[in-house]
């Protein structure tokens, strides 16, 4: 009988074969080039909720067959944004079901006369399950709401020629325990208090199930034989950059590549050819965080250039990937970037914003990214599903350090941790390192948050997930490949811990070395104030006790908080894991006044009370960073929106900014500290404190 790696291999090996089948290809962001061309397909396009009882009329219809409008009554919906807000119907915000979007798009004649041409349809995210028709023909479909798919459409497009064409997609919200993240469908069977056929949508996350086109659509063209993808790895001898390359082409077999790597100035520094080799520029300029450095977030250009010989003649493609040098690795007690120790201070976030709900927009984004560089922070979490591709290419522009995060929220179900789970899991993951595999801001992954783990088929579930990204990325000795995973308790940031399966079980190389990293977590959850803290080990039983002995009056005394924050932060006795923790979980959850008032002394649910408590934390991790502690991320950036309930008053007010992106008290007192953090931990000079206090505090 084959036991530990290997049993675990025999069966993830044939998952990820079929996930390898269905993920062909490379998932390159669209660039404009001399030999592509892209057209947004951003705006308004027609819009139908489909209300039968079995939400299946569109297809019983064949609404994809006709213009839209010709179904029935059609909304103008705004595209990329989510549609629960946009409208005045109630039902139509807590829809569940199929909803149609449609849009009729112009092409340019060379896309359609140009048989060299190849036209592509690119859906950004459609959450969460999308059919996708052109011109009434079935193209593609995509499972999962948070990352980018596509088809090849140029023989839909150009067998006429046509003038342009009709794109007909629908998106099915509804969450089963097998997808990502799960949930349940109740069905109301008592006709006496609920209509016939009544159902609900039953989640185990807190914020809003926004459904639509929440990312950009667009169309874009490459030649017929083209680049499809790159992959880089950089690393650092001595002050050598090291930049290896991958390159895969379709549509051809016969060509030549021609490499270039450009400084910030358009200077060439490195040249190669071939489809893999290495780069090696004396004197680079390395990727730095933001505050790590006078000069953060140094970004080289990747030229590629493809020359094919085709039947019609030679062929060329051009495409351009920013890159940056940097490496990663974790020692007993640090984490480190280009050698440094690199703290991580900084908050977890969310998609979401009034209206366009979880909608792409680049105002509400820059606007984001000012908050953070005004606030000091470094880093952030995409808590709690991959976001925008444009929000990673911001963080690699201003040195915004990333944990990147999968949807594996909500995971508490045994059917969730099914083989059909599993592979979907397994499959959302490869897309996931294969979008973001090239930025240098992308330091962790992290495959789950706050899952079950107690049952007794997480720790399996979970080892194949977590080893599911090392075959998705062979080179997992390089910095770039896989820097690190918080897996799968990626929850609070920690990792996974549980008494049926050892964290040695899950641990991932990382640079070379292994990552073995406790991550602690603390919620003070809202209108009980009961601790949280899953995955404790015996020795911090004290706490526990601590917890149950509170008076009934659930209200917690700052000073004791204080000792509680010491045990929880504390390793286990006698532990012989690394002192290595990223305290993403140091995330002080309380309901935050909805009058936002104030209070002397602090009560419970004031802004003094919020400051109370951080400064206690602050305290005690001041203390634990000498020792093991990397980094402490704050729960939550801004407000957002959940479901209904009395414990969530318009939503979930955790947030050091509103909704509105207006800040909180607990906003100038982190800012306070993660301006002393940089000025402490920064490579080179120190800042100046007054640096904080000027009107744009982003340059040192």
């Amino acid at each position: 009988m084959l036991r530990g790696p290997a049993a675990v291999w025999a069966t993830l090996g044939p998952l990820l074969w079929a996930c390898g089948l269905a993920l062909q290809g490379g998932m390159l962001y669209p660039r404009e080039s001399p030999s592509r061309e892209r057209k947004e397909l951003t705006g308004l396009w027609s819009f139908r909720a489909d209300f039968s009882e079995n939400r299946r009329q569109g297809f019983e219809q064949q609404w994809y067959r006709a213009p839209l409008r010709e179904s029935g009554p059609t909304l103008d919906m705004p595209v990329p944004s989510s549609f629960n807000d946009v409208g005045q119907d109630r039902q139509l915000r807590s829809f569940v079901g199929w909803v149609w979007y449609e849009r009729e798009a112009a092409l340019p004649q060379r896309w359609t006369q140009d048989l060299g041409t190849r036209v592509v349809l690119r859906i950004g995210s459609a959450h969460y399950y999308a059919i996708v028709w052109v011109n009434g023909v079935h193209v593609a479909e995509h499972e999962g709401g948070h990352l980018p798919f596509e088809a090849d459409i140029s023989k839909l497009v150009q067998s006429g020629p046509l003038s342009s064409c009709r794109i007909t997609i629908a998106i099915n919200n509804t969450l089963t325990p097998h997808t990502l993240p799960p949930g349940t469908i109740l069905y109301k069977t008592d006709t006496s208090r609920y209509p016939k056929g009544y159902f609900v949508q039953n989640i185990n996350f807190d914020f809003f199930n926004y459904a639509g086109l929440h990312r950009p659509v667009l169309l874009y063209t490459t030649p017929t034989a083209y680049i499809d993808d790159i992959t880089v790895h950089t690393g650092v001898d001595q002050d050598t950059g090291l930049v290896d390359y991958q390159i895969f082409v379709q549509g051809s077999e016969h060509f030549q590549l021609e490499v270039c790597l450009l400084d910030e100035e358009g200077k060439v520094v490195a040249q190669g050819t071939g489809g893999r080799g290495q780069l090696q520029v004396p004197g680079a300029h390395l990727w730095w965080p933001y505050l790590m450095h006078e000069h953060p977030a140094y970004l080289y250009s990747l030229e590629v250039r493809l020359t094919a010989q085709m039947a019609g003649g030679p062929v060329s493609d051009f495409y351009t990937l920013p890159v940056g040098i940097r490496t990663v690795a974790v020692t007993e007690q640090q984490f480190l970037i280009n050698g440094k120790p690199f703290y991580f201070h900084g908050v977890n976030k969310h998609e979401d914003a009034d209206i366009r709900g979880k909608g792409f927009d680049w105002p509400l984004l820059v606007k984001d990214f000012n908050l953070l560089r005004w606030l000091g922070a470094n880093a952030f979490r995409t808590s709690h599903y991959p976001y925008a591709e444009e929000v990673m290419q911001l963080c690699d522009r201003y040195g915004i350090v990333v944990i990147d995060e999968s949807p594996g929220v909500g995971i508490v179900l045994v059917e969730s941790y099914s083989n059909v789970s599993l592979q979907h899991h397994l499959e959302v993951m490869e897309e996931l390192v294969r979008r973001d595999k090239n930025h240098p801001a992308v330091v962790m992954w992290s495959v789950a948050n706050e899952p079950t783990s107690f049952l007794k088929p997480a720790g399996y579930y979970f080892k194949c997930v977590t080893l599911s990204i090392v075959s998705c990325v062979p080179q997992c000795n390089s910095a770039r490949s896989f820097p690190g995973a918080a897996a799968p308790g990626g929850g609070e940031g920690r990792v996974w811990s549980s008494s049926r399966v050892s964290q040695s079980d899950l641990l991932i190389p990382v640079c070379g070395s292994v990552l073995k990293a406790q991550i602690a977590s603390l919620d003070l959850l809202d209108q009980n104030s009961r601790i949280q803290a899953p995955g404790l080990s015996e020795s911090r039983a004290v706490a526990s006790a601590f917890v149950r002995t509170l008076p009934a009056c659930r209200v917690l005394d700052l000073p004791r908080l204080r000792e509680l924050c010491v045990a929880l932060l504390s390793p286990s006795s006698g532990s012989a894991r690394s002192r290595v923790a990223l305290t993403a979980g140091v995330f002080v959850r309380f309901l935050t006044s909805l009058c936002l008032e104030f209070q002397d002394p602090p009560l419970m649910f004031s802004e003094e009370y919020q400051k109370g408590v951080l400064e206690q934390y602050h305290l005690v991790l001041d203390q634990k960073r000498k020792e093991y502690v990397v980094g402490e991320l704050i729960w939550n950036f801004a407000d957002f929106m959940t479901n209904q309930s009395p414990q969530r008053v318009m939503g979930n007010k955790k947030g050091i900014f509103t909704r509105q992106r207006q800040p909180k008290g607990a906003a100038f007192l982190l800012r306070e500290r993660y301006w002393k953090l940089a000025n402490e931990t920064r490579y080179g000079r120190p800042a100046s404190k007054s640096q904080c206090l000027e009107n744009s505090p982003f340059t040192l």
